[in-house]
């Protein structure tokens, strides 16, 4: 029996220690190391027992500038998840309870925006107000709410058949009533889910927004200005400058999506209900 359940306890807990371990040194590493001074007699130094990863251009250690910049991108990317969270679920939330003209227009409008490509449209967002975070978080909420929408509304629309919200009008409640006490709660937990998987396409979308030169300013350390910084540093023969931002990117995305999985199994509707 033990030989079984170790391996499926493992499948669950090791996305949540690797978050953790992404979030934790975000926070840690910059902590400790204090206000950094750029030194340019140190730039470009190789990993070494004094830096770990090297120093950047500037002369700053590039662990902890990478530290640095995780931090504002899970910042930004946390904003942007619940942001778009929200405004699905609660377009979701009434077009579901309108139902009507209402529920279809959202339902087409939902599948316009599906169509656009997101990077385009949250590039030209971000480019009109170039270097300003909240463009970046409107640029990723505004194209990956409809996601949200779609599901909160498929889930309400089985909810409905129950009987029970039907019940609940004709005792007299409010819409208003029925959306915060029974609607809301009851597509909670898709919600949520919709929230973890949106996070590591906002970390993706926020690096490459400033990757591109439309996100963040490059004084405003991120992993998206680093990896675009690199690209000059790494003809000189500093591989490091890109390597190190770019697996803390890679691992950051894999420990969100696979958070993710484990959240989205563990609140999986019931065979035939729909998500």
């Amino acid at each position: 029996m033990s030989t079984i359940v170790r391996p499926a306890r493992l499948r669950v807990t090791w996305p949540w220690w690797m978050l953790g371990a992404v979030v934790v040194a975000a926070v840690v590493i910059p902590l400790f190391a204090g206000t950094q001074v750029a030194d340019f007699s140190a730039a470009l130094r190789p990993p070494s027992a004094e830096h770990l990863a090297g120093t950047d251009h500037s002369g700053y250690d590039l662990l902890v500038r990478t530290a640095e910049g995780l931090r504002v991108s899970l910042t930004i990317a946390a904003v942007c998840a619940v942001a778009a969270t929200a405004l699905g679920l609660a377009i979701g939330v009434s077009a579901a309870m309108i139902g009507g003209w209402l529920d279809a227009l959202v339902m087409r409008l939902v599948d316009g925006v599906n169509a656009l490509p997101h990077l385009v449209v949250g590039i030209v967002i971000a480019a009109m107000w170039r270097g300003a975070p909240l463009a970046i978080i409107a640029s990723i909420a505004l194209t990956h709410w409809p996601a949200v929408a779609r599901v909160v509304r498929a889930e309400l629309l089985a909810v409905a058949e129950a009987g029970w919200v039907d019940s609940a009008r004709l005792a007299g409640a409010s819409r208003w009533f029925i959306a915060t006490r029974h609607l809301i709660p009851a597509v909670s937990g898709q919600a949520l889910v919709a929230m973890v998987v949106l996070l590591p396409h906002a970390v993706w979308h926020e690096s490459t927004l400033s990757f591109l030169g439309v996100g963040l300013s490059p004084d405003r350390a991120s992993l998206g200005t680093l990896l675009s910084e690199a690209r000059g540093d790494i003809l000189t023969g500093a591989w490091w400058t890109l390597v190190v931002p770019a697996a803390a990117l890679i691992v950051t995305a894999l420990a969100f999506a696979a958070a993710g999985t484990v959240v989205r199994d563990r609140h999986r509707p019931p065979t035939g209900q729909v998500w």
